[in-house]
């Protein structure tokens, strides 16, 4: 507890506040900065890779911007339980090593239990990190800073015997990061996760998610679903979130391009196809992951057809998102299969209409109707292996999430308890059920239900 609250340094450390630029929501700040949080350093473990460890609510540093640099008891557990659901959703993930109750009052709207969160993460680097630099035209610090990412991130590129940072490695760093960008989000997309603030100080290089303070699970389908209270125009939407990396990916080309080329048009020449293909590539994984989560192995001729007639008729009907694969899965049985490809059989012998599926789902104005033309069309691409089908979907499909309106009861109950006896028992319970998502344990399904508002008027902060 000493070391993790920051009252005793661990052998060795040497704590600093990391520097960063930012947009944020497309507006540019040149400084920004840990207002609240100090790198302790990073250790490395047995598999010999190297973790950052970082305090956050530590107290105040050069970037708290008169800020008292602290952080309540709510926001750090939640921080602790959204990182440990999504490391366990199988999300590229920071997460938190320990929160510690400080014992002293922090002072919002009013006082609140204070806390401190140890988060490790293979780096804190960030985009910001970079446009720090670039926005000085510090060129040579930017050298540096890319010469250390690749070494901790990339050290297969790092040349044998030279120091010397060369502008192809500067290009195949990019494209490193640019590949591990296409995981961490086809994974937010795949479970409904909505991050909320993805600012250029909020996506580090390393492909984790970072920062969960305003962050949120859709339920019912919707594209432009979005809770964050700062999000006002709704630029970090659910939908969004595949523009707006390749947008935040475009401003950490714009930092490295004089370390490709002294030659901007030949820098341009060099990086623009690495962000041509970064798009192409978020949108097959996209789709392939889709497919995954409906049993299919590899994407297919009509397959992306099917995607999103599915997409359209759960927004339409305002389905629950994780219940509905959850549902498919579970009712998802070789006889029904077999029943409904009888039955098409059946009408082209008898010569009935063959117009195209998407032509019929169109016309069909019954949403029950229309759900029943798409599983038919379901039915007929997994047909060849419905049991494997089934278990593909398990694999990809949670039984649960941390959702929005648990993790606010959780939180409210936690730090009631926790104040008036110590007792943690309503988390630990709730963090056992979303640390075994793809298992249906005992208490399960008390987590599962969807909000029975919708949450229509649920809004987040970004907690500091």
């Amino acid at each position: 507890a000493q070391y993790f609250s920051g009252n005793q340094l661990i052998v060795g450390s040497k704590p600093i506040a990391q520097a960063y630029s930012g947009h944020q929501f497309g507006h540019f700040n040149p400084q920004l900065g840990d207002g609240r949080a100090h790198l302790l350093g990073d250790i490395t473990d047995k598999q010999g890779q190297s973790w950052d460890v970082q305090l956050k609510g530590s107290g105040t540093s050069f970037f708290s911007r008169q800020g008292d640099g602290r952080c309540a008891l709510g926001p750090a557990l939640r921080e602790y339980m959204m990182s440990e659901a999504m490391f366990a959703l199988g999300v590229p993930t920071t997460r938190c090593l320990a929160v510690v109750a400080t014992g002293e009052a922090v002072y919002r709207e009013r006082p609140l239990p204070g806390a401190v969160v140890t988060r490790i993460a293979t780096s804190h680097i960030r985009v910001g990190t970079f446009q720090y630099f670039a926005a000085r035209k510090d060129i040579e610090s930017l050298k540096k800073l890319t010469s250390f990412a690749i070494e901790r991130h990339f050290p297969q590129l790092k040349a044998a015997g030279s120091e010397a940072l060369s502008g192809e490695q500067v290009v195949n760093f990019f494209a490193g990061v640019l590949n591990k960008q296409v995981p961490l989000v086809v994974s937010w997309l795949r479970v409904g996760f909505i991050h909320g603030v993805m600012n250029t100080d909020n996506t580090a290089i390393s492909g984790e998610t970072i920062d969960y303070g305003p962050c949120a699970m859709m339920n019912h389908y919707h594209s432009d679903t979005v809770f964050s209270s700062i999000d006002r125009n709704a630029r970090y939407a659910f939908g969004n979130q595949s523009k707006i990396i390749q947008w935040n990916m475009a401003r950490l080309a714009d930092c490295l391009l004089p370390l490709v080329d002294e030659d901007e048009d030949i820098a341009l020449i060099k990086i623009t196809p690495l962000l041509q293909q970064f798009a192409d590539d978020l949108q097959y994984r996209y789709f392939e992951m889709m497919v995954n989560k409906l049993g299919i192995a590899e994407l297919a001729e009509g397959d992306i057809e099917l995607v999103n007639d599915l997409l359209g008729i759960m927004t339409k009907m305002k389905l629950d998102y994780t219940q509905s694969f959850v549902s498919l899965a579970a009712n998802l049985n070789q006889a029904e299969v077999d029943n409904v490809l009888a039955m098409k059989a059946a009408q082209q012998s008898d010569g009935e209409s063959k117009k195209s599926s998407s032509e019929t789902v169109n016309e069909i104005g019954n949403d029950q109707e229309q759900w029943q033309q798409w599983l038919s069309r379901w039915y007929v691409r997994i047909a060849a292996d419905v049991s494997g089908a089934k278990d593909l979907m398990a694999k990809n499909n949670p039984l649960v999430i941390p959702r929005n309106h648990h993790v606010e009861a959780i939180l409210a109950s936690s730090q009631t308890s926790y104040l008036e006896s110590g007792d943690l028992s309503d988390l630990q319970e709730f963090l056992t059920v979303i640390q075994q998502p793809y298992q249906q344990l005992t208490t399960t399904h008390a987590y599962q239900d969807a909000p029975s508002d919708g949450d229509e008027s649920y809004h987040t902060f970004c907690g500091t």
